[in-house]
């Protein structure tokens, strides 16, 4: 499937030098999803014995939220729950990027673009100004905050660092990624999307340093963006006085794995790669049944994409910050050898796909 020419991969530098993450201090496991299920919403008996089963297919056992469930579930005004956001946004933002750039050996006055990435809250000014604010950024450090591109965020911040690097060579971008989605629930929405996003998302932050400095790590060589036609429906919020309410097409997974195997061909053909080049698969599960459908429709196994089933069963859907901790537990469980390339993966509203070259050094 041919979907325009690429730029190519470029001898600039854009190699992720680190990662961090950050999770709030509440959880939530399957069985108090269980438990909340029938006393939270009013849904016919035989509707709530369906959703059980889909907890327990939903491959989460676990997730992390800013505050109790006994608070979470409770209905507020979208001006309360967005100081809220704003507020731990920020906390947990500032957190996740303190120890990146720890990690990375970088100062903050070192970081000459910081592109921040949420789609779970609203805040003007943004959290980069926050955080340059809290942490000793240069007051010239370039700002790119990302507010609406869901689960695909956190992969095209990626892009757009190198992108940045390529104009740029020698400098560090630093990527923050900030999701609070358990501040979107609806206790009086019944949509089979509002069940299923209590089902899946949770709380969390995200770091990444990418740096045009050379050094050993995952080197950025391309990217490329697929917004599927006619697919504005299939993801996204409609923003209504109570706050966000998600909408969330049932036929994604397939569709997704409908274009899948051509996307992924076309694009590693465009790199001059095959999909046996492919080492590593840094893919955005979305939730159990996409990530079934792209692994299907790629040959792949459980074996090939087991880090994406972690972070699910482990902190659920962290929408854009997700494919970052993914990323996460790549370079700490499976790093790959010198020479080997990886391919990332993340789908979001629009409805996009964003594709990333990755090569280890």
């Amino acid at each position: 499937m041919n979907i325009g020419p690429s730029n190519g991969a470029s001898n600039s530098h854009c190699t992720i030098a680190a990662t961090a993450t950050a999770l709030p201090p509440h959880t939530m496991t399957r069985d108090d999803v269980k438990y909340y299920l029938g006393r939270v919403f009013d849904i016919p008996e035989r509707r709530l014995e369906a959703l059980m089963a889909i907890v327990d297919n939903a491959q989460v056992n676990k997730r992390y939220s800013i505050f109790p469930i006994e608070y979470t579930v409770e209905p507020r005004p979208l001006s309360k729950t967005n100081e809220e956001y704003i507020q731990h946004a920020v906390k947990l933002g500032q957190q996740a990027a303190e120890e990146c750039l720890e990690r990375a050996g970088l100062r903050a006055d070192e970081v000459d673009l910081i592109i921040t990435v949420s789609c779970t809250g609203f805040m003007i000014p943004s959290l980069d100004a926050h955080l340059i604010n809290l942490m000793g950024f240069r007051p010239n450090v370039r700002r790119m905050p990302f507010t609406e591109l869901g689960c695909a965020a956190g992969a095209m911040a990626l892009g757009r660092a190198a992108d940045y690097l390529k104009a740029h060579p020698g400098g560090n971008v630093l990527i923050i990624s900030v999701e609070l989605p358990s501040l979107t629930f609806q206790r009086k929405d019944i949509s089979q999307a509002n069940l299923i996003s209590s089902i899946l998302f949770g709380d969390g932050a995200a770091a990444v340093v990418v740096t045009g400095r050379e050094q050993k790590g995952p080197r950025i060589l391309v990217s490329e963006t697929y917004t599927f036609p006619d697919s504005l429906d299939a993801m996204g919020f409609d923003l209504r006085d109570s706050g966000f309410h998600i909408l969330l097409s049932k036929d994604v997974p397939e569709m997704i794995g409908l274009k899948i195997r051509g996307l992924v061909d076309g694009f590693l053909e465009r790199q001059g790669r095959k999909q046996e080049d492919i080492k590593g698969w840094i893919l955005h599960p979305g939730g159990a049944r996409l990530l079934g459908n792209v692994e299907k429709e790629l040959g792949l196994c459980k074996c090939d994409t087991q880090p994406s089933w972690d972070v699910l069963s482990n902190v659920g859907n962290l929408s854009s910050a997700t494919i970052l901790f993914i990323l996460q537990e790549w370079l700490e469980k499976r790093p790959l050898k010198p020479g080997e390339y990886a391919l990332a993966a993340a789908f979001g509203p629009g409805f996009s796909a964003e594709f990333l070259l990755l090569q280890w050094t």
